[in-house]
């Protein structure tokens, strides 16, 4: 995994445990944790619009998202202009997030998957590289 990057962390109470632990895991890396800071029920989007803004605004180089389906922090995050935020749950995906679509915040679903897969969908996701070429002009594409 890549070293010295900005990420921005956040969950509702259904991804708060892997939120935690996917924080921890990213100790040579600078992390901003926009909570949730328990498992007391929350809504998901007071979480996700501040890492959507951390990223959108050049504070975090990439973000991460936890909730239970992931869909709930995608939808709001992509609400953004800035923002590319993809569902993953497997590692080829979340490279092909990266490579292909340039995205730029990852959702886990921490309902669906382990713990120890969410770490290696975040690793992926991190250490892949925007491969540009005929995937610039498709990203380009993608603003309203």
């Amino acid at each position: 995994m890549k070293a010295g990057l900005k990420i921005a962390i956040g969950s509702d109470h259904a991804g708060f445990d892997y939120k935690q632990a996917i924080a921890a895991s990213l100790s040579n890396n600078e992390v901003a944790d926009f909570g949730t800071y328990s498992n007391a029920s929350v809504d998901y989007p007071d979480f996700a619009h501040p890492v959507a803004n951390a990223v959108e605004n050049g504070e975090a180089d990439l973000g991460i998202l936890v909730c239970g389906s992931a869909n709930g922090v995608a939808i709001t995050a992509n609400k953004h202009q800035g923002i590319r935020a993809a569902i993953c749950w497997n590692t080829e995906l979340a490279a092909l997030a990266r490579q292909h679509n340039n995205a730029n915040v990852v959702c886990i679903p921490a309902r669906f998957i382990s713990l120890d897969e969410a770490k290696e969908i975040v690793e992926t996701f991190l250490s892949s590289e925007f491969e540009g070429g005929r995937h610039a002009n498709r990203v380009a594409k993608m603003s309203c």
